[in-house]
């Protein structure tokens, strides 16, 4: 399902330490793809966008 996604760039957070311990989040056209970076080679986990707002927002409050 993952493969046909045409992914935009790859982004981690501004607050990671770069030991790969984190995730890396990319959008496609109508979702969202966030990977585990000590599991890269798993694939995303695929959420819709509007979902991954309202996570966003809630984290912001």
């Amino acid at each position: 399902m993952t493969a046909n996604i045409p992914w935009g760039e790859r982004r981690t957070s501004s607050f990671s330490d770069g030991a790969n311990t984190c995730v890396e989040v990319a959008h496609g056209p109508s979702v969202v793809g966030v990977w585990d970076t000590k599991h890269r080679e798993s694939g995303p986990i695929v959420v819709p966008r509007a979902r991954w707002a309202a996570f966003v927002a809630g984290l912001k409050d």
